[in-house]
């Protein structure tokens, strides 16, 4: 799937333009030009390139980084690239291990393909020092890229060595970080948040009042995983986890969030989207476009092309483009107190040896 989507697919991101809401997020798969291309070759409306810092702390935790696939019921998976759709990630990871500048041009080289397909390649950076990354933020500007993301939730961070990633939860904290890179830089401003937080709704209006144009929620969540079989953790550490179980926990924060944003706020998805169905799941909970990553790094290539497809279908049958789907649930959300009063309704829901 190349070029320009129907015009159905468009959808914007403040002043950014998306032929469709499908980008392929950050990750390992994105770490290589190679892999880059084959994001958009697939047709991704932008592609997130494998973050960096310029950290060597961060740098060397990708050797030691290692990743597994498992089901529902938490059995390990075979990786090969066609995974069933109860699949989960849970990884360990590092940063990219790449000198910077060269970095920097090798993507804007990228960008420029991408133009071509009326697509994007985006940097992201991962916050370490704040002061070396505003400075790598007015750089990325330099290099000629078009778009930044800048992550200040990498799940990691707790586990990560001293200095290697920072990951904030504090909304005063994300405010100042989010203004700090606003001032080094002009570039359209994606500020990627943590759900490891009891108000990532609150992170998403503190990102916004520090001048973000844009607010990803959320990142995966930390996870310890025991082996029956071993009685030892798999992978041996802690790790980070995604699944198809976190969809409807991102939609509550992008809900809430755009209740306390307004609906002019360009919210973007990520962390449990696997195919186009969730993609529409993710629009009508208040995103504007969808990061899909592990479902890419484990599933390949095809399933940009086939979530742009089944959000095309999606649309044909439905009617109407993929802007109006854009909050259309979010903005229908009730409390409980406006829930009908139904006495006794509870009973249909638990066994029948409960009712005597």
């Amino acid at each position: 799937m190349t070029g320009r989507a129907p015009a159905g697919l468009a959808v914007g991101i403040g002043a950014v333009a998306l032929k469709n809401p499908v980008i392929a997020g950050s990750g390992e798969h994105t770490m290589t030009a190679a892999g880059i291309r084959a994001a958009l070759a697939a047709g991704a409306a932008a592609v997130v390139a494998k973050s960096g810092n310029e950290s060597e702390a961060a740098r060397r935790q990708l050797d030691g980084a290692d990743y597994v696939l498992l089901d529902s019921r938490w059995r390990p998976l075979p990786w090969d690239f066609a995974p069933p759709p109860d699949a989960q990630l849970l990884c360990r990871s590092g940063l990219i291990q790449r000198d910077t500048a060269e970095w920097f041009a090798e993507l804007a080289a990228l960008d420029r393909e991408a133009a071509a397909r009326g697509a994007y390649v985006i940097p992201s950076l991962v916050l370490a020092d704040l002061e070396t990354a505003a400075a790598l933020a007015a750089r990325a500007e330099a290099a000629g890229l078009r778009v930044l993301e800048f992550n200040i939730g990498a799940p990691h961070g707790d586990e990560a060595a001293a200095g290697a990633i920072v990951l904030e939860r504090a909304a005063a904290r994300v405010r100042a970080i989010t203004a700090r890179i606003r001032a080094a830089t002009r570039l359209p401003l994606w500020i990627k948040l943590t759900g490891q937080s009891e108000d990532v709704a609150g992170l998403a209006v503190a990102a916004r009042e520090g001048g973000a144009d844009a607010v990803i929620m959320m990142g995966r969540f930390m996870a310890f995983l025991p082996d029956p079989e071993t009685r030892a953790p798999v992978l041996g550490s802690a790790g980070a986890l995604g699944g198809p179980w976190a969809l409807p926990l991102t939609c509550r924060w992008l809900a809430l969030a755009r209740r306390r944003l307004g609906g002019e706020v360009p919210l973007i998805g990520t962390n449990g989207a696997r195919d186009g169905m969730d993609v529409v799941r993710f629009l009508l909970a208040g995103a504007s476009a969808v990061e899909m990553t592990s479902a890419v790094m484990a599933g390949g290539f095809g399933t940009i092309a086939r979530a742009i497809e089944e959000v095309a279908d999606y649309l044909a049958r439905t009617g109407g483009t993929a802007r109006d789907l854009i909050g259309a649930a979010a903005d229908r959300l009730e409390g409980y107190a406006a829930q009908p009063s139904r006495p006794g309704h509870w009973r249909r829901f638990v066994p029948p040896e409960a009712l005597g």
